[in-house]
């Protein structure tokens, strides 16, 4: 294993970088921290350990083929993302991802901002068995840490594409998609009151102002959750959870 202990080390420069949206789409790499990242199978392109645990955790990371380095405590300290951290970071390639192919039902989150709403919301739709997610320009980058680490490893199952709002739904009408977004209108009906196509894609909005007037305009079908008691409305991750459950549910039946 090779040791880093100047903050000059070309390696670990770019390793900081990471941090950085900017340096990770030039770089197409991304950081994961936490041991838990150790038990995925998807394999890193560098493990990086605390130095003083890199004697305890050698045995668990000889499975991977990658490049191995451990550094100094404080430089360590200034690359992790957590107060109390586990002492092990991982850097992965970033799966460059597509709108081809996409499955019947799909999940758009218009401006999603907040990085635990979307890392929840990405464990979410992989526990329910959901496949694709599509971004609109301008939400939270979903290879930031914080991200990564609420989704619990579950961003290495999900097709995750970043798509503009202005084509959005052109590019998914032609595809014979029934746009269904979240939005309290008068003429909205409850989740549980919506009939399913064979092709469906719901729209989740921002979590200050909701989905966009414009898309919301151009939806065939406008859907809320009911509020039964005083709250004034549901977290984003928890309205996409509530909803995209109760679909996978339908869809059990029906199959």
């Amino acid at each position: 294993m090779e040791i880093i202990t100047s903050k000059d080390n070309e390696l670990y420069k770019k390793i900081k970088k990471l941090k950085v949206k900017k340096y990770r789409e030039e770089y197409q790499l991304f950081l994961a921290e936490g041991w838990k990242f150790l038990q995925f199978p998807v394999q890193p392109e560098l493990i990086i350990t605390k130095n003083e645990i890199a004697d305890e955790i050698g045995a668990m990371i000889e499975k991977f083929d990658c490049r191995k380095v451990s550094l100094s405590d404080k430089l360590f300290s200034e690359i992790t993302s957590q107060e109390n951290s586990q002492g092990v970071i991982l850097v992965y390639r970033i799966e460059n991802s597509t709108v081809d192919n996409l499955s019947d039902n799909i999940v758009v989150l218009n401006g999603v901002s907040d990085p635990g709403n979307l890392g929840t919301i990405i464990r979410v739709l992989d526990a329910a068995g959901f496949k694709d997610l599509l971004l609109t320009k301008g939400s939270v980058d979903c290879y930031n840490e914080k991200v990564v680490r609420a989704s619990m490893g579950s961003i290495f199952n999900l097709n995750i594409s970043y798509i503009d709002e202005r084509d959005m739904i052109d590019i998914l009408r032609e595809r014979g998609y029934r746009i269904v977004v979240t939005a309290l209108e008068a003429d909205s009906i409850s989740y549980t009151k919506l009939q399913l196509r064979e092709k469906n894609a719901f729209i989740f909005g921002n979590e200050g102002n909701g989905v966009e007037r414009d898309i919301i305009d151009k939806a065939d079908e406008k859907i809320i959750i009911p509020i039964y008691g005083t709250a004034e409305s549901l977290n984003v991750a928890m309205a996409t959870g509530i909803i995209m459950y109760s679909v996978r549910e339908r869809l059990e039946i029906e199959s």
